[in-house]
């Protein structure tokens, strides 16, 4: 009976401990990258914003959907009619940089996000959310983003932008990447879609 009842706990647990995981897509699978300057490819050649190398990488339709210069508040008044209107099975939400930037409440860019991740689901579609670094010397991931990962149990690339923006060589400025940051965070989503 003990053993039953600790291979019941184990299981209970590693259940309770998986982490969200994203449907396998295939072609003729749309992803929607939707976000600010980072997804709209600000600092990289034609042809290099992370959409595009990520369609190449995975064979699949990526609609770029970035809007540079863009809020969350901005985002959210759009977000449904994208979805609505390109029918993806995959969203990649990376917004909130602007937010952060611009000294915004991060309560409102919370609930902004809070409420596109929740049409994207009420829609039954899959979000992959990417934390946007606070404003700091450090540039540790805004923990809003870790938040809303939990509370809506979606995958979550947390370090990603962090790890990339540090390093001088993959910035185009202070705040975007250039071509090899733009193909190393396309790597980073294809390793994660897979």
């Amino acid at each position: 009976m003990v053993k039953l009842l600790l291979k019941i706990f184990l299981l209970v647990l590693l259940i309770g401990c998986s982490e969200p995981s994203l449907p396998k897509l295939t072609a003729p699978a749309t992803i929607l990258a939707f976000g600010d300057s980072l997804t709209a490819g600000v600092g990289a050649s034609t042809g290099k914003d992370y959409p595009s190398v990520l369609a190449q990488m995975s064979g699949l339709e990526v609609i770029n959907a970035g809007v540079s210069g863009e809020t969350t508040a901005e985002g959210l008044r759009r977000f449904e009619s994208q979805l609505v209107e390109s029918k993806p099975q995959l969203v990649i939400l990376l917004e909130g940089g602007n937010d952060i930037l611009r000294n915004h409440d991060l309560k409102q860019t919370e609930h902004n996000l809070s409420k596109m991740i929740a049409i994207a689901q009420r829609l039954d579609i899959a979000v992959l959310l990417v934390a946007v670094p606070q404003k700091n010397m450090f540039l540790t991931p805004a923990p809003l983003y870790q938040q809303l990962a939990e509370k809506y149990q979606i995958p979550l690339l947390e370090e990603v932008l962090s790890e990339l923006l540090r390093q001088p060589g993959l910035k185009s400025d202070s705040i975007h990447l250039n071509d090899a940051g733009y193909q190393r965070l396309a790597e980073t989503i294809y390793a994660e879609l897979h």
